[in-house]
């Protein structure tokens, strides 16, 4: 399977405030670790569905980190505070999860990998 390249998107980092260059250094840095970890993963794995079981976990932590952001956006304005670090992590893990589906090679076997979870997990589509 091909390794992963991940990126932070110009465009995001635009949108950090002018005189803060910590967050745009965390979120390259952050960035850099987890396309280092998923490329890692995806070497030491026997299979290309062990790697994609790999790839998956991650995603699904991306997706969750992704929720807790959006969630803390309204928290946020309603004392009065500024969002705009919690909606720069919560796009920066949004691009983050499309940059790994549009891997079409891994796509396909997360594709795979989270229907068999589905149905080792005794969910039927039929009960969806």
């Amino acid at each position: 399977m091909d390794s992963i390249s991940l990126g932070v998107p110009e465009p995001l980092l635009e949108r950090l405030p002018a005189d803060d260059e910590v967050a745009e250094a965390d979120m390259k840095e952050a960035v850099a670790g987890w396309e280092q970890r998923l490329n890692q993963a995806l070497e030491a794995a026997d299979d290309d569905r062990e790697a994609a079981g790999q790839v998956l976990d991650a995603l699904d932590r991306f997706e969750q980190r992704y929720e807790t952001y959006d969630d803390l956006v309204p928290e946020l304005r309603a004392w009065g505070q500024s969002p705009i670090y919690a909606i720069a992590w919560r796009t920066l893990y949004a691009d983050v999860i499309a940059q790994i589906h549009d891997h079409d090679e891994l796509a396909e076997y997360i594709d795979r990998e989270r229907n068999a979870r589905l149905v080792e997990d005794g969910i039927r589509l039929r009960d969806l």
